[in-house]
């Protein structure tokens, strides 16, 4: 009748059609099993107003809307008696039915007064906190002028009722899903309304908090500290705003600084608009003179894990969404977040946000630490192998430039695998800032290599593959690996940290490695690796053609042939060139999946093991020269047995100990010729 909210009576479904709706031509009702994605809904309990809406999702009826309530004109005001009188005399400002905001300022606009006790009593419910948010709002824009301490007082304490954690789970039902954000923005709004005295400004309430000081270049406070509980617990969370010294420095006259601490909105913007964001922190809103233009602000985290990424974020209150462009991160740790924030008219609140898309699991630390152990192990085992069968294996061209390339892989893998071990020590990241740009710089290159090398192999494959290989010089080819595999790697090495540590922006807050939130430069790491590793793909695809060749037998024996072939190139190519990392790409797709990062961990924190077992283990000609050695080994020390047990015999036994040594130098030699052919044989 009047407004909105006006009628004690009024409902949003005629009483003929209660429990029922019209859906695509057919009367849906809440009683009966729905039809997928139609609604209904139902009148409130007794002594509310409103319904409740509901969509059918997954053949069940799930609540989507709720408009019950307590308030209107009649109960909202303390003397209702009067009410009606006087909100028929007043007339709306826009020409239309008197709203509860008329009345308001009709009865009690110096200090909202009237309507405290009632709004203090109701339950928190959809439908009332609709009202109130509804009703915060107009007063903003009413009252523009002549705001006083007495009614910031009242406004807050309006406010702090549906900001009580007990309201955190009715706001997803609140018709007007945006809600929450036009409180935040009207509480801004109206604060920033308001001048300071002579006197700084400081209204507490359980759900909000709000500071005002005074500010000038000569004196001025260093910062704005908060204080406040959260989850319904005796724990308090923290936060401060610290004023830029220096910029005060350049202020032309006197200004005042007020910012406003909200514990439970962030909970209250993940129930309206979000699913995959936790707000980890206060929300802190900060009203500046122009003359500031950016500000740093401390957060206490309210869950303090080193599992999850931290963003520091600003609400945009156009677009309802927290904006990464706003912040910059400052410094990272397990309890606390600094962040760099630019304030203005479009971003005024601000917080930091724990990004789930890491799990949280001891699993992949154990993964990562053992495998790691075990890799490097295993590299260290491969370049010791390498090194005893070197000279056996590498008697042609292509299977020397095999192992040049095998041995480079394993090496620099070894390097990265140990640095990033030692990034691992770095704790306090603010004292050894330095250092750790220096290890990231070294697990960076070393890391880019391990992939550069795996592509030299590529190439060499897809060589020896399309072309004749002898026809190109091996000096040629020898510098070419070397200047791709450790070249290209440097230059984009040295170009990062060039780039990005004059801001601070190289490594990550909490840890050594490449910053993701301010630089991106961890971009100079995932696009050369993930490129490599589609060519590599590629290579092991051709692979696989050339190796389906007919076999002598029957059919089912050449099928059999053609798949142990393909499984054993399959098997020997994806460790060593890298293609267990373009498993990384589930994990982007998948980011929750705790199972998707336990098997890529497995995959790549034992990628030195699988290069030992498929690259050396595997290799026929490796284990042929490792039996020739071990068969040496065993001569030698029959042979030293022999020394001691003939050490006191006469000359005579010593001259046929000369003569067996000859003998067994003669035998080798033989041997060494007909286990690796001559200088034509390949590996």
């Amino acid at each position: 009748m009047f407004s909105r909210f006006c009628s004690p009576h009024s409902t949003s479904v005629h009483d003929g059609y209660k429990d029922k709706v019209q859906v695509t031509g057919r009367t849906q009702d809440c009683q009966v099993p729905c039809i997928e994605n139609s609604h209904c809904s139902q009148s409130c309990s007794l002594g509310l107003e409103g319904n409740i809406g509901f969509v059918c999702k997954n053949k069940k009826w799930r609540k989507s809307t709720d408009t019950c309530r307590t308030l209107n004109v009649l109960t909202i005001f303390e003397d209702s008696s009067t009410v009606i009188n006087t909100f028929s005399d007043t007339p709306s400002k826009t020409g239309k039915d008197a709203t509860i905001t008329d009345v308001l300022m009709q009865r009690c606009p110096k200090d909202l007064s009237c309507i405290l006790k009632n709004i203090q009593k109701s339950p928190p419910i959809p439908g009332n906190i609709d009202v109130i948010v509804e009703l915060l709002h107009n007063i903003s824009r009413v009252l523009s002028e002549d705001v006083d301490e007495v009614k910031v007082q009242s406004y807050s304490v309006i406010a702090n009722h549906v900001l009580d954690s007990r309201s955190i789970s009715n706001w997803a039902f609140v018709p007007e899903r945006s809600s929450s954000s036009i409180l935040l923005q009207s509480m801004v709004s109206f604060v920033r309304n308001f001048f300071l005295r002579e006197h700084s400004l400081d209204i507490s309430e359980e759900f909000i908090h709000i500071i005002g000081i005074n500010i000038s270049k000569d004196n001025s406070q260093e910062s704005l500290s908060f204080s406040m509980k959260v989850n319904d617990t005796e724990n308090e969370v923290t936060g401060m705003v610290l004023l830029p010294q220096k910029d005060l420095q350049q202020l032309p006259s006197p200004s005042q600084v007020i910012s406003i601490a909200f514990p439970t909105l962030g909970a209250i913007l993940e129930a309206s608009f979000f699913k995959n964001v936790t707000v980890n922190g206060l929300i802190l809103s900060v009203i500046l003179p122009k003359e500031l233009q950016r500000i740093s602000l401390i957060f206490e985290k309210i869950t303090k894990s080193r599992g999850g990424r931290t963003q520091c974020v600003g609400w945009h209150p156009t677009e309802n969404k927290w904006d990464e462009e706003a912040c910059e991160m400052a410094l990272d740790s397990v309890d606390q977040t600094l962040c760099s924030c630019q304030s203005s008219k479009r971003f005024t609140s601000f917080s930091i946000l724990m990004s789930p898309h890491v799990p949280e699991s001891p699993i992949l630390l154990y993964i990562m630490y053992i495998g790691l152990g075990i890799s490097i192990v295993s590299l260290i085992l491969c370049l010791i192998i390498e090194a005893i069968v070197w000279h056996q294996v590498t008697k042609t061209e292509i299977s020397h430039l095999r192992h040049i390339c095998i041995v480079n892989i394993a090496a620099t893998l070894l390097m990265a695998d140990i640095g990033f071990i030692v990034a691992s020590f770095f704790s306090n990241l603010v004292q050894h800032h330095d250092g750790c740009v220096a290890v990231t710089f070294f697990i960076h290159f070393f890391y880019l290599s391990v992939f550069f090398w795996m592509f030299v192999m590529a190439l060499l494959i897809l060589y020896g593959i399309v072309i004749v290989f002898h026809t190109v010089p091996k000096s040629i080819v020898m510098t070419s690996a070397f200047s791709v595999g450790y070249g290209c790697p440097l230059i984009i090495a040295v170009i990062t940290v060039a780039a990005t540590e004059p801001g601070r922006g190289y490594v990550r807050p909490m840890t050594c490695w490449l910053n993701w939130d301010n630089t991106k430069a961890l971009l100079a790491f995932i696009v050369p690796a993930l490129a490599i590793v589609v060519a590599n793909l590629i290579t092991v695809g051709m692979v696989i053609v050339k190796t389906r060749r007919p076999s002598i037998g029957s059919p089912i024996a050449q099928e059999m042939a053609t798949i142990v072939r393909i499984t054993k190139n399959v098997a020997i190519l994806t460790p060593l060139l890298g293609l267990t990392w373009g498993f990384g790409i589930a994990i982007v797709i998948e980011k929750n999946s705790l199972v998707f990062h336990i098997i890529f961990s497995l995959l790549n924190a034992f990628q030195g093991f699988f290069i030992l077992v498929f690259g050396t283990f595997l290799d026929q000609k490796i284990r042929d020269a490792l039996k020739v050695r071990m068969s040496s080994v065993k001569w030698m020390s029959r042979l030293s047995e022999q020394v001691i047990f003939t050490s006191g015999e006469d000359s005579k036994r010593g001259k046929r100990f000369h003569l067996a040594f000859f003998a067994f130098g003669n035998m080798k030699e033989t041997s060494n010729l007909h286990g690796f052919g001559g200088k034509g044989s390949s590996n």
